[in-house]
């Protein structure tokens, strides 16, 4: 972008920019930048903690198909949360649902309390 000169034949010239920037007086600049991470609320990026532990640990439990089923709910649960920033109730319902069936599993692990504890506290109960 080129742009003509002034009256003294003062001349600016702009090659490449990247990022935001303002020329003149009282200018106010945004810069938005896409693709970034959304920024979740502490007790989202908690659930997103503890969902991570969970399925690390349900990785060494024997295997069943609430075991199976709870994860599927943990993995889409992460990637709700890590699109968007937030799990939504729709899919915080259906994690405590595969939380509750597989409860047998999931009352043995510390981790699995933990994921309990903050799916209630972000639906209340």
């Amino acid at each position: 972008m080129a742009a003509t000169g002034d009256a003294r034949g003062n001349g600016i010239h702009i090659g490449s920019v990247r990022g935001a920037f303002a020329i003149g007086d009282h200018n106010t600049v945004t810069q938005n930048e896409g693709g970034g991470a959304p920024t979740a609320d502490p007790a989202q990026e908690e659930l997103l903690r503890a969902v991570r532990e969970l399925r690390g640990d349900l990785a060494r439990a024997v295997q069943s198909a609430e075991v199976t089923a709870l994860d599927e709910e943990l993995a889409g649960t992460e990637g709700e949360i890590a699109d968007t920033g937030a799990a939504g109730p729709g899919r915080l319902a259906r994690l405590r649902a595969a939380l509750t069936d597989a409860g047998a599993v999931v009352g043995l692990l510390a981790s699995g309390a933990a994921v309990t504890q903050a799916v209630a506290a972000l639906v209340g109960g």
